[in-house]
């Protein structure tokens, strides 16, 4: 099998599995973990959290170059070449799509009422510009730890990226769910019907889109500016 096709299939099955882990993950801590302090539950949730995206990380790494996000897909996509693009936007990310909406349509025909996903609890454009700045802040952090020593390190890049992620989240769980994952959230309006609405297509895809764009552009305008910056200290040194 080719690279290309390789990461392909990595990419459906990371997303099927990812949407179908999360929700028997948080099933299995609701019926068989209780504690008296509700302060625990979070701890153990937290907990169960780091420790599954540390796994999808390492599966991340053993399928070199899959992903269950389109952001991510997005990001690589305007980093390389044309023919590159091409094949994340038009291969990539609509398998990231599907491998969601099989994962909850499977889901949701195993188990009976196990949920309904994210759902829009502002107005349409508080809920825009709440996706759209927690995903320009995990593409800026992600970019920011690609550009430093920690990339080498598994554990840390990893750790921190989790860490970060669980707290975007958790500010952003009461207004759109603190997805960052347009594929992610595709899924589960697939399975309500409503995934063409236009609620749906700009809160969770073009926001995090254009966030995602702008992350990355800022990005590579910080690091040339800092280069060059560099360079001229380094010049005028010698």
């Amino acid at each position: 099998m080719g690279r290309n096709k390789m990461i392909v299939v990595s990419d459906f099955a990371l997303s099927f599995m990812w949407v179908c882990s999360g929700v028997l993950l948080k099933s299995f801590i609701k019926k068989n973990i209780s504690f008296n302090h509700s302060h625990m539950v979070e701890i153990v949730k937290i907990g169960f959290s780091i420790a599954n995206m540390f796994f999808y990380a390492f599966l991340a790494k053993v399928f070199r170059g899959g992903t269950n996000n389109p952001l991510a897909t997005l990001v690589d996509a305007i980093s390389g070449d044309f023919h590159n693009f091409v094949f994340c936007i038009g291969s990539r990310i609509p398998v990231q799509v599907i491998g969601y909406i099989v994962g909850v349509k499977l889901l949701t025909d195993i188990i009976p009422g196990i949920g309904h996903g994210p759902r829009l609890n502002v107005d349409i454009y508080r809920g825009a510009l709440t996706e759209g700045l927690l995903t320009f802040t995990i593409v800026v952090i992600t970019l920011g730890i690609t550009a430093t020593k920690i990339r080498r390190s598994f554990f840390m890049k990893t750790w921190i990226s989790s860490i970060m992620k669980l707290i975007l989240h958790k500010l952003g769980s009461n207004l759109t769910g603190g997805c960052m994952n347009p594929a992610s959230v595709m899924g589960w309006a697939f399975a309500r019907g409503d995934h063409i609405s236009k609620e749906h297509l700009l809160v969770y895809w073009l926001a995090p889109i254009k966030a995602t764009l702008l992350a990355v552009w800022i990005f590579k305008f910080l690091v040339r500016h800092v280069k060059k910056d560099k360079m001229s200290s380094k010049n005028k040194s010698d």
